[in-house]
C-alpha cells in the first residue's frame, strides 16, 4: 500500500485575471469542505499575475489549497526581462514550480538542458518542481513512448541529488491527450508511470522511487479519475481545463468519495 499522498494539481494555463482567479479559489475552497483534504493534496497553478491574490485568499480563508507557478526562470535574478525567479515565487509562499510543460517545450523550444536548469533553480529556491514529461503522437504510434519519456525524465533531473529527487513531482502528460478530449487508458498511464518509477529506482534507489509522486495529465475529468487513480503508480493528476470549474475540480480531488 502506497504511503504517497495523492496530489491533484490544477493548471489554469493562460486563463483568469486576478478577480476571476480569486472567485475560483474561494469557490473551490467551499467545495473542498466535502473532501477529505487530509487524504489528498489539492494545488492550483495560476498565471503569475494571480499568484499574490491566490496567496491572500488561501491564507485569509485558511483554505486547504497549495499553489505554485506554471514556469520558473533558470536564473535567480538579473537582466532577464519578462522572467520570474524562484526566490520571487518563494516570497509569495508558493510550494510548486512547473517545469517543462509540453506547451513550453513546443512553443518556447525548451529542451532538457533548459528543464534541468529550471529544476535546479526550483530546488535552490526551496520550491518543489513539477517536471512534465510525455510523448507526442508519432512516438506513441512508433512504440517509442516509454523511451522518449524517460529521456526527458533523465535529462530533466541530471545532476540532481537523491535527496532532492525524492521531493520532485513527475507529471506524465502524453502530448496527444492534452486538451484534445483524448485520454490515455488507465493501463497506458500505468505503463509509463511505472517505467518512470523504475527509472528513478535505477538512478537513485528504492527510497527515492517509492517516495516520488508520479501524476498523470491529459484530459482528466471526474468521470475518468477513479479508474486512473486505481493504478498502483499513478499518484494524482495534473488537471487542465477541468480545474477551471471549481465543482468539477473538487470532484476530481474527492475521487475517493
Amino acid at each position: 500500500m502506497s504511503t504517497r499522498t495523492p496530489l491533484m494539481a490544477g493548471n489554469w494555463k493562460m486563463n483568469l485575471d486576478w478577480k476571476q482567479g480569486l472567485a475560483l479559489v474561494e469557490e473551490l475552497g467551499d467545495h473542498l469542505k466535502t473532501v477529505n483534504t487530509d487524504a489528498v493534496e489539492v494545488a492550483v497553478l495560476p498565471p503569475f499575475v494571480d499568484l499574490r491574490t491566490v496567496q491572500v485568499a488561501v491564507e485569509a480563508g485558511k483554505l486547504p489549497i497549495s499553489y505554485g507557478a506554471q514556469d520558473i526562470s533558470a536564473h535567480e535574478s538579473g537582466a532577464y526581462t519578462g522572467e520570474v525567479s524562484g526566490p520571487m515565487l518563494a516570497a509569495l509562499g508558493a510550494t510548486y514550480a512547473t517545469v517543462g510543460h509540453s506547451e513550453r517545450r513546443q512553443l518556447h523550444g525548451e529542451d532538457e538542458q533548459v528543464t534541468n536548469a529550471k529544476v535546479k533553480a526550483a530546488f535552490a529556491a526551496g520550491l518543489t518542481p513539477i517536471l512534465c514529461v510525455g510523448e507526442p503522437l508519432e512516438e506513441r504510434q512508433a512504440g517509442k513512448h516509454v523511451e522518449y519519456t524517460l529521456a526527458q525524465l533523465e535529462g530533466g533531473i541530471e545532476g540532481v541529488s537523491a535527496e532532492q529527487a525524492a521531493k520532485i513531482v513527475i507529471a506524465y502528460e502524453p502530448v496527444w491527450a492534452i486538451g484534445t478530449g483524448e485520454v490515455a487508458s488507465a493501463d497506458d498511464a500505468q505503463e509509463v508511470c511505472r517505467a518512470i518509477r523504475e527509472a528513478l529506482r535505477a538512478l537513485h534507489g528504492d527510497v527515492v522511487a517509492d517516495a516520488v509522486r508520479v501524476l498523470y495529465g491529459g484530459s482528466v475529468k471526474s468521470s475518468n479519475v477513479v479508474e486512473l487513480m486505481g493504478k498502483e503508480d499513478v499518484d494524482g493528476a495534473l488537471v487542465g481545463g477541468a480545474s477551471l470549474k471549481a465543482e468539477e475540480f473538487a470532484k476530481i480531488a474527492g475521487y475517493q468519495g
